[in-house]
């Protein structure tokens, strides 16, 4: 790897993390560069995950406020997203590249639209009393999504933060900005328990690894500063935003 490359790896990196914490799909900032600079899909892959653990900590850490009160909640759902991330690395190396190709792309539009028309939703179940609920409880639906969300987020993660939000915003009577702290936990646990399994049995470039991770880092916190002082409007418009931009980017590669 070059200095200039070195230098776009470790900008990647914190753009990707800033990126993450905000709104969330900054793999598709970082994977790409990695690509770039040579490196195999399945590496470039890893070493992402690696690499963007420290900004996903960083992020969680940005929004604890917001995540006051939701401590049980966040242990609840971390648990699934821990399961969830282990079969998705593990997916990660057994199964064909293309694998998720056909349903990936449909999910992250499901996702998109789930989060767009969250307010309306959200009032029509409230209405029929079959969605959203109290602070700390946890609906076996909601549980069983994010696990499934938690799968694909530890086999690829561009846009498992949508996701998130999405699911989150169906089942949960939340501001908008507490879905995203919660959000941020659940990525660190994926992208912790991915990275731990990749560590004994997949291949990774460990200077990729060093230079998202540094990028991220700093990316992670700084973008938590960030998003905490969007207004629920306008956190959903940039999700739905870059959400966009990866299903154009998931559809097109």
């Amino acid at each position: 790897m070059t200095g200039w490359e070195m230098v776009a790896v470790a900008m990647a990196g914190v753009a990707a993390g800033g990126v993450n914490a905000a709104v969330g799909s900054g793999t598709l900032i970082s994977f790409p560069v990695l690509l770039a600079v040579g490196l195999p899909p399945v590496s470039a892959t890893v070493s992402n995950a690696l690499g963007l653990v420290p900004g996903s900590v960083g992020a969680a850490i940005g929004y604890r406020r917001e995540l006051a009160g939701q401590g049980r909640r966040v242990l609840v759902l971390s648990g699934g997203a821990l399961v969830g991330g282990i079969v998705g690395a593990a997916l990660l190396l057994v199964l064909p590249p293309g694998a998720f190709e056909v349903i990936v792309p449909g999910l992250v539009g499901l996702a998109l639209v789930l989060v767009a028309l969250q307010p309306l939703i959200g009032r029509w179940v409230a209405r029929r009393g079959a969605g959203a609920v109290g602070r700390e409880r946890v609906r076996p639906a909601l549980f069983g999504g994010l696990m499934l969300a938690s799968v694909y987020g530890g086999y690829f993660s561009a846009a498992q933060g949508i996701l998130y939000v999405a699911l989150m915003g169906l089942f949960l009577d939340e501001p908008l900005q507490r879905l995203n702290a919660v959000k941020n936990v659940l990525v660190a646990v994926v992208n912790g328990v991915a990275a731990v399994f990749f560590l004994f049995v997949a291949d990774f470039d460990w200077t990729a690894v060093a230079l998202v991770a540094a990028g991220s880092a700093v990316g992670g916190r700084f973008g938590a500063g960030v998003g905490r002082r969007f207004r629920p409007a306008v956190l959903r418009g940039l999700i739905v935003a870059v959400g966009g931009f990866s299903l154009g980017h998931l559809l097109l590669r």
